[in-house]
């Protein structure tokens, strides 16, 4: 079968741009490992804004994906998630089209803040919305499973408990609002290592609380009830060989945050507090060093968004 060309007189007069937001881990629990070597994982994810841009546009003088980037460390090929989600795309729906692809980077990369899922998960919505699709949440949540286990999630973001491997994505609504203070000191974590030094140093796998296990069924809870179940098993190996971000998180709890943890396998510790006040006030009293980036950010409140934006020329 031969893959349809998108129309000449497609929109490609237009592009489409969507923010990307990072995401925090309110709960990561590591499970038991699968047959297939990966673990189960169970997670309370939210988005924040802290976003990264993703702009597309159709290209009728060319028929491949090319890929710009403001961030020169990282690559614009084929190992980059949003051409592989563009690529993703294109072949899930039997279609050629020449893109133009501008990737704005503003979320630290190996952050554990889930930069390059949301980035190609925001590549699929562009995507769906430039080409006129029509995919369901659930059908793009599919297509981006396979470049990473937090790409699903940002089809249902801005909350949701996810489980498996990222694949199973219960929406839920959190009421009231959170600002976060974000402290990346600069160096990535590598999420392999992570998971290799956890089997390592635990004795056994903790299950789910009697509390966490109802969550899967709730559609609404309130912040003050999520955030008295948060907990990362990755803290122990992670604060163990980096002992600076357990200073860090120490200093946010000192500083009044409601709860402080890391967010996914590291290397960003963030703190929630109940108003953009309480935020900025322990900002301005934590003490870090000089290549630590400090972000203060709400919690985000609505899902992805396509914006059309009319390209002269």
């Amino acid at each position: 079968m031969t893959k349809d060309a998108v129309a000449p007189n497609a929109s490609s007069s237009y592009a489409v741009s969507v923010p990307a937001p990072a995401k925090i881990n309110l709960i990561l629990r590591i499970l038991d490992r699968r047959p297939d070597g990966f673990h189960n994982l169970w997670s309370v994810m939210q988005t924040i804004q802290l976003e990264d841009n993703v702009s597309i546009r159709l290209n009728q003088s060319h028929a491949d994906i090319r890929l710009q980037c403001d961030a020169r460390t990282l690559s614009v090929d084929q190992t980059n998630l949003v051409h592989r989600a563009a690529a993703a795309v294109l072949q899930a729906c039997n279609r050629q089209a020449g893109l133009d692809i501008v990737l704005a980077k503003r979320i630290p990369m190996g952050a554990g803040l889930g930069g390059g899922s949301s980035d190609a998960a925001a590549t699929i919505i562009g995507l769906n919305h430039l080409l006129n699709l029509g995919w369901s949440a659930t059908k793009m949540a599919q297509v981006g499973e396979a470049l990473g286990s937090d790409v699903p999630f940002f089809s249902f973001a801005p909350s949701a408990v996810v489980s498996g491997r990222g694949e199973q994505v219960h929406p839920v609504k959190l009421s009231d609002s959170r600002w976060i203070v974000l402290v990346n000191p600069g160096f990535p974590i590598e999420t392999r290592w992570a998971y290799q030094q956890l089997s390592i140093t635990r004795s056994h796998v903790q299950p789910l609380s009697a509390a966490q296990g109802r969550l899967a069924a709730e559609s609404k809870v309130t912040w003050e009830h999520i955030l008295r179940m948060a907990e990362n098993d990755f803290e122990g190996p992670v604060f163990e060989r980096y002992p600076q971000l357990r200073d860090i998180k120490l200093q946010l709890l000192r500083e009044e945050a409601e709860i402080a943890l890391l967010s996914g396998s590291g290397a960003t510790v963030f703190g929630t507090f109940i108003n953009e006040t309480k935020a900025r006030k322990a900002v301005a009293r934590l003490s870090v060093k000089s290549e630590f980036k400090v972000f203060v950010v709400p919690a985000q409140s609505g899902p992805l968004l396509c914006q059309d934006t009319r390209m002269l020329g």
